[in-house]
């Protein structure tokens, strides 16, 4: 399993790559700040039985 994956952030549209903790559960949230424009995210994280690791964000 990865433990990387990228957000577009929903504020600048900038691809944003994070670390994916896998010791916290297949489904996690948490919010973040753009590193390119500022902007809190929410961050969603789904770990899926199959290793894939689905990740998205919304604006705060």
């Amino acid at each position: 399993m990865n433990d990387e994956a990228a957000y577009i952030c929903d504020a600048c549209g900038e691809e944003i790559v994070v670390p994916i903790d896998l010791t916290q559960g297949t489904s996690q949230g948490y919010v973040e700040d753009c590193p390119v424009c500022c902007r809190a995210n929410v961050i969603h994280v789904e770990l899926e039985r199959d290793g894939d690791v689905r990740v998205w964000a919304e604006a705060e």
